[in-house]
């Protein structure tokens, strides 16, 4: 009960405040009414008996304060009081406010944003079934020095893991899987990607399908009955969100396959392009699904309770050197290496999040510099001001919180322009960055908002507290004794300036150096030569379906077929086939023997990325022949014992020798044999971002299904390439109605989307560094064009005693230039560190070129210039005479 009054009380206090304030004033004002009487009634006179009441009393707006002190709330009516200054102080000076306003809205916006970002893909926990305990399995060999060293895992692997250790709970498999699917009423076919699970697959992630169920262990093998599960995507735009579909049948490369279920629409793991799954051991046929020697399935596993990530790795690491040891003849890797599943989805995009992440948070630091700048010049102005409030009577912590309140209000506005900044910005983030896993994930929540809040009440406080502090300290006095003709500030406040302006462009040197070593890299990555003819040329890819072209003559018959019609399109010069284009990012390899130079040990086998194309091939592309001959129209079907080899390839196996005539042993048809090598071609490249590839070239025209049912078919045309694609698709309908072509892209357009991920973070960083370079070249303008009002008077008296406009310019030019030299003297170390922490992400330069550094660093000095000249020569054609008069 008692705690209840109290509330009252207080609340009562709170909303009559007003009223009791005229109460107190009545009170007061009536005792020290009653005094004066008592005063005049001892023989006083009434002037001096109201002085000696006042004496007794005190002041009566000191005795009010004091009394409201007391009161409940009375913080909070200080507050107010203090924001209502605030805001009467800023609407006195509108430019300055909105320009503040700006600065921090751009730095406050552009680091929510990315926090946003930064919390749904690296933070925010996997949303499956207690998500910590899941991790990704790989293999590793030992003494292979390309790659980062996790391994894709050969099926026979995964199937021991599973079986022979405890250290998990269980682990599950899966595997990339490209598909034909079409109905079974002649619906239109549609190449999509796939994948193939295992059976516990889904029960491990903790994911229950919309509709249906998912796959049995009797159908997890790989002469199982065929059945896919549909992920929402297709189900909602193939299938119309029909849940009847369940138990129909659809063809998967013509096979007639029943669904069983629908996946929810958050499940897009390994990625969101997946169109449906299929059981993981029906990717395989019944010899392969026990290999050990063939790399291509993700593992994933769940640790038991207790048991550490390092002791059931450790386990399987056992196990793996075992199985090595047993197949010693075969690549099969020595140790098992494991990372957190949230690792390994961000794997790609980690250090360009946190990357931008710095970028932007440097960008806000060069805002709240900026705007500190501002209020420490503005200061100036207003030192006479802060001194008389000081001088009667206002605590030093009083002003101090006066000022802090006009940080937070200038903050406060340039967070809410900034959040709605970040909703847009995040949105469009989200939507433009190619392949961002988690995309999803991405939005708004009430932690975003609370992050929003911390960083206004941070950036107050970075922005506001040292101005705040300058500005009322050192003698009232001696503030008070200056004239406005000395009132651009104190040497120390000058030095100050000059300290936060050198910090701003030792940050603002930094992230420029950062971006233009991004950009640079990415200029090389997008002009990188691949070996190959570039412009009018199309491409196209198919895939034969195995069940119906399952003899090498009828791949060949297709094969042959197809290129005959082409070639008489008209505007067509050439046309060729190729198992993968240039630039289409990593192919197979394979590991291989030279029959003529044995490798000494298996640990130090050769190996090789394969590919397969027809004899025309070279000559359309335009790839160099270095040494003796490629295909001819003779070696097809079963006379294909003939490849032909890169020049990174020869000087990788063969030191530079000649390799014409060697023979390599493989297993590409259906059994072991030797080929003989029968050419040399220059070096083409498939994945910019890494080192060139050794590169044997098999005979497609062999028609070997399965290894040359895939293909892509490449056009040289005379004219706009991609008025050819229509043409060569319909030669490909004419030979096969239901067989639908994918990637129908150009050259330079597979270049450009190589690239795309690489230029989206060099073209995010670079805007950063722009909008930095922007707002370092305003918080100079604005620095200097309010030294220079305050100094008009001081100016003018130069001028007026005999100084040349000249001086006056070089002399304002040297003192905005001094902290921009000094700032990008410390802003060297600076890029330096961003140099090496980047380091990753350059294609081809250096993390420390001194001709970018040195261009960035150009465009700074210019930026600077421009800020300072306009002060500068506003400040040289200063009329004495008006300036004298001005007080």
């Amino acid at each position: 009960m008692h705690a209840l009054n109290r509330w009252k009380i207080k609340l009562r206090m709170l909303l009559g405040r007003t009223k009791a304030g005229h109460q107190l004033h009545d009170e007061l004002s009536f005792h020290l009414e009653e005094q004066i009487r008592e005063n005049i009634a001892s023989g006083m006179s009434p002037r001096q008996a109201r002085q000696a009441a006042l004496r007794t009393f005190g002041s009566p707006a000191a005795v009010r304060e004091q009394a409201r002190a007391t009161w409940n709330w009375h913080s909070l009516e200080k507050l107010g009081r203090d924001l209502k200054y605030g805001v009467r102080t800023l609407l006195r000076s509108p430019g300055f406010a909105v320009v503040s306003v700006l600065v921090m809205a751009l730095g406050l916006g552009a680091t929510t944003s990315l926090f946003t970002m930064v919390r749904a893909v690296l933070l925010r926990p996997l949303p499956f079934r207690d998500s910590g305990k899941l991790v990704m399995l790989y293999e590793h060999f030992r003494q292979t020095k390309s790659g980062d060293g996790f391994n894709a895992v050969a099926p026979g692997d995964y199937r021991d893991w599973r079986s022979q250790t405890h250290g998990f709970e269980d682990m599950a498999a899966m595997r990339g899987y490209g598909g034909i699917i079409s109905g079974v009423h002649s619906e239109l076919p549609e190449v999509v990607q796939s994948a193939g699970g295992s059976a516990n697959l889904f029960p491990l992630l903790g994911v229950t399908p919309v509709y249906g169920r998912i796959f049995t262990e009797a159908e997890d093998t790989p002469k199982g009955e065929p059945v896919v599960l549909l992920t929402w995507s297709i189900f909602q735009r193939r299938f119309a969100g029909d849940p009847s579909i369940i138990g129909k049948q659809v063809h998967l490369d013509t096979v007639p396959t029943t669904v069983i279920g629908v996946l929810p629409g958050w499940f897009n793991y390994p990625d969101a392009r997946i169109q449906f799954w299929m059981p993981y051991a029906q990717t395989f046929t019944e010899s392969d699904y026990g290999i050990h020697d063939g790399h291509q399935s993700m593992v994933v596993a769940r640790l038991k309770p207790g048991v550490s990530v390092g002791a059931a790795t450790r386990e399987a690491s056992t196990l793996q050197y075992q199985i090595h040891l047993a197949n010693a003849s075969k690549p099969v890797a020595e140790d098992v290496w494991s990372r957190p599943m949230i690792d390994d989805v961000v794997k790609n995009v980690k250090t360009p999040l946190l990357v931008l992440l710095c970028a932007v948070g440097c960008m806000l630091l060069i805002a709240c510099l900026n705007v500190s700048n501002l209020l420490v010049a503005r200061s100036a102005a207003r030192r006479k001001e802060v001194a008389i409030r000081g001088a009667l009577g206002g605590s030093r912590l009083a002003l101090i919180r006066e000022q802090m309140t006009e940080s937070l209000l200038i903050c406060l506005a340039g967070g809410g322009l900034g959040l709605l900044l970040s909703l847009a910005s995040t949105q469009w983030l989200a939507a433009h960055w190619r392949n961002l896993p988690r995309a999803d994930a991405v939005h708004v929540d009430g932690w975003v908002f609370a992050f929003a809040l911390g960083l206004v009440v941070l950036t107050a406080l970075l922005a506001g507290l040292i101005p705040a502090i300058s500005s009322t300290g050192g003698q009232s006095l001696s503030a008070l004794r200056e004239s406005s003709r000395s009132i651009g500030g104190s040497a120390s406040r000058a030095r100050l300036r000059k300290v936060m302006l050198t910090a701003e462009i030792a940050l603002t040197v930094t992230l420029l150096a950062a971006a233009g070593l991004l950009f640079h890299s990415f200029l090389r990555l997008r002009m990188a030569d691949l070996g190959c003819r570039i412009d009018h040329v199309m491409t196209m890819k198919f895939g034969l379906p195995e069940i119906q072209y399952d003899t090498r003559e009828k791949v060949l018959l297709f094969h042959q077929s197809l290129l005959e019609r082409v070639r008489r399109l008209p505007g067509v010069i050439g046309a060729a086939l190729v198992s993968s284009a240039p630039g289409t990012g990593p192919n197979g390899d394979r590991v291989f023997t030279i029959v003529e130079k044995p490798a000494p040990s298996y640990s130090l086998q050769y190996d090789a990325m394969t590919l397969t194309a027809d004899p025309q091939y070279f000559s359309v592309m335009q790839i160099p022949l270095l040494r003796g001959r490629v295909f001819t129209e003779h070696e097809r079907l079963h006379n294909d014992r003939y490849v032909i080899v890169s020049k990174q390839f020869v000087n990788q196996y063969f030191a530079g020798d000649d390799p014409i005539g060697k023979h390599i042993r493989d297993r590409w048809g259906d059994e072991v044999e030797n080929f003989e090598i029968v050419g040399e071609v220059g070096d083409t490249v498939f994945d910019v971002t890494k080192p060139v590839a050794a590169t044997i070239y098999f005979p497609i025209l062999s028609g070997i299904p399965n290894r040359t049912s895939e293909a892509t078919i490449v056009v040289h045309s005379a004219v706009d390439p991609l008025t050819i694609s229509t043409p060569v698709q319909q030669q490909i309908s004419a030979l096969e109605p239901e067989l639908p072509v994918y990637d129908a892209l150009t050259m330079d357009q597979i270049l450009g989307k190589t690239t795309a991920s690489q230029g989206f973070a060099a073209d995010l960083l670079l805007a950063f560094a722009g909008v930095s370079l922007l707002l370092a070249g305003v918080g100079l303008y604005g620095v200097l064009s309010y030294l220079v009002t305050q100094r008009m008077q001081e100016i003018g008296i130069r001028i007026a005693l005999g100084a040349q406009r000249s001086q006056v310019l070089r002399v304002v030019l040297i003192d905005g230039l001094t902290p921009v030299l000094f700032g990008a003297a410390v802003g060297l170390a600076g890029a330096a560190v961003a140099g090496s922490l980047i380091r990753s992400m350059l294609y081809g330069a250096s993390p420390y070129d001194p001709l970018v550094i040195a261009a960035m660093i150009g465009c700074l000095l210019a930026t600077a210039i421009a800020a300072c000249v306009i002060p500068a020569w506003r400040a040289s054609r200063i009329d004495p005479m008006q300036a004298l008069r001005t007080e």
